[in-house]
């Protein structure tokens, strides 16, 4: 029986690429302007812990899956993540190495986690397919919309892209996982309600933190500027919106948002952009 729902032409594989962005991040590397990059950066800080559980969760499951298709993606998954983790953890030491308190914004998400990884196993695996599916979305959007990207310097840009690529890769393997193995939907909803308040909590406390560092937390032109970036022109998160907001459909799936054609443009681009350096 196949349980994966990745589709014909998307492989889920892990691209062993390196960044060298301790340069990039000495200087507000998103078009000069304190509010963007503190944002992008909020999010980094998120990843390294993030993603050692979204792994964490789905081997809790992997052994009562017998699709050979998915559980090659699950490996596949696992090597993607373990890597983007990786590239954040090295991206979090040059804001460190910066003069960033990165060590206090660790801990209080650590101890997010920490509660995170003991909750029982679906609820895990239920917290897993909806931080996916926040990180699929943006994803979709970083892809669609290079504009959003604009200003940013090249190496910082291709790790976005990279990140973005992989994430829409494998944006199905843990859900896939989830509805063979739990398939409680009301638990899917609720649990991603919970998710929702975190993300942006801890992408908020982050910005604020960063900004704060940087002198900036209590300037009205930052803050304007940051709020018409998310929510006005270009409006990141506004036009995220629907797509986040798709997750409470019944019989809601990654998948029907098919942004294949979005993966081999980009893809062919990145490699080009490696094959130049």
């Amino acid at each position: 029986m196949t349980i994966s729902s990745t589709p014909k032409g998307v492989s889920v594989t892990p691209r062993h690429l390196r960044f060298d962005l301790a340069d990039d991040l000495k200087t507000l590397w998103h078009g000069n302007d304190a509010f963007r990059t503190a944002f992008f950066n909020a999010l980094s800080l998120q990843f390294p812990d993030g993603e050692q559980q979204f792994i964490n969760a789905v081997r809790l499951y992997r052994d009562q899956v017998d699709d050979p298709k998915l559980k090659e993606e699950i490996r596949g998954f696992i090597g993607q993540e373990a890597l983007h983790s990786r590239e954040h953890k090295h991206y979090n030491e040059a804001l460190k190495a910066r003069g960033y308190d990165i060590d206090a914004i660790d801990e209080r998400f650590r101890k997010h986690m920490e509660w995170v990884g003991n909750l029982p196993p679906s609820r895990q695996l239920a917290g897993t397919c909806g931080a996916e599916h926040y990180t699929a979305v943006l994803a979709n959007a970083i892809l669609q919309h290079p504009e959003w990207m604009e200003g940013a310097t090249p190496g910082m840009a291709r790790l976005w892209r990279w990140h973005a690529i992989e994430e829409t890769e494998h944006k199905s393997v843990a859900f896939d996982v989830y509805r063979h193995c739990v398939g409680n939907e009301r638990l899917r909803r609720i649990v991603f309600l919970f998710v929702t308040w975190n993300f942006f909590k801890y992408t908020f406390l982050n910005t604020c933190s960063l900004l704060k560092a940087d002198g900036k937390l209590w300037s009205p032109g930052t803050w304007i500027g940051g709020m018409n970036f998310l929510w006005g022109k270009p409006g990141v998160l506004r036009k995220c919106l629907p797509d986040f907001l798709a997750y409470f459909r019944e019989g809601f799936h990654p998948w029907q948002q098919d942004n294949r054609d979005l993966i081999d443009k980009n893809l062919n681009e990145l490699e080009l952009e490696q094959s130049a350096r």
